[in-house]
């Protein structure tokens, strides 16, 4: 969980996701969490829908989705711009920093320096594995 929204009648706990990650023009969104800024492990956690009310995702083109925890599948990833969630698509926002729409809905950018390698440009998404 990311953080707790205050509705004034209610507390409810928010998870955020952002993805730049555009493929057969729809965003694949992980998930799942490995290693984020830690080694790996080998241990791959899972969203876990039962300790969030939303999942909150927004996309490199600045669209943005609220969607109930209940309306979401298991699986380590959701795809979304087709008719699934779009019940769930709020009103879009501002793209990702330093990407204009066209950019974030095919390539992504790494930084070369500080300890990144750079990122294959031809698909802009991590690995499934």
């Amino acid at each position: 969980m990311d953080f707790v929204a205050d509705f004034g009648d209610r507390l409810v706990r928010v998870q955020v996701k952002t993805c730049i990650c555009f493929r057969n023009k729809r965003w694949e969104v992980t998930l799942a969490t490995r290693g984020g800024n830690q080694s790996w492990n080998g241990v791959v956690k899972l969203l876990d829908a039962t300790r969030c009310d939303y999942l909150v995702v927004i996309v490199g083109d600045g669209r943005r989705w609220c969607i109930p925890s209940p309306a979401l599948g298991g699986g380590s990833k959701i795809v979304l711009g087709g008719p699934k969630y779009s019940e769930f698509e709020v009103e879009p926002g501002r793209p990702l920093p330093g990407r204009d729409a066209e950019e974030s809905a095919s390539t992504i950018d790494s930084p070369t320096t500080g300890g990144m390698s750079e990122r294959p440009k031809e698909s802009g998404c991590k690995p499934d594995g």
